[in-house]
């Protein structure tokens, strides 16, 4: 993921900011514990295509 480009991508519906999760190839947003998938390269920013994070994925967030 392009440095440039997380840096001005934002969750869509809190508007806070996301992280990238190379792995999983998702970007995180922590606030409403969302999932949003990157598919070949390009992010998916649809509430439809987010997933909701599992309470043990969002706890290891906040560590």
């Amino acid at each position: 993921m392009d440095k440039k480009l997380l840096d001005i991508l934002a969750c869509p519906l809190c508007k806070s900011s996301l992280t990238y999760d190379k792995d999983k190839q998702e970007l995180i947003c922590k606030a409403d514990r969302l999932a949003f998938p990157v598919r070949d390269g390009i992010p998916v920013m649809l509430e439809d295509e987010a997933r909701e994070l599992s309470h043990e994925e969002s706890e290891a967030l906040h560590k």
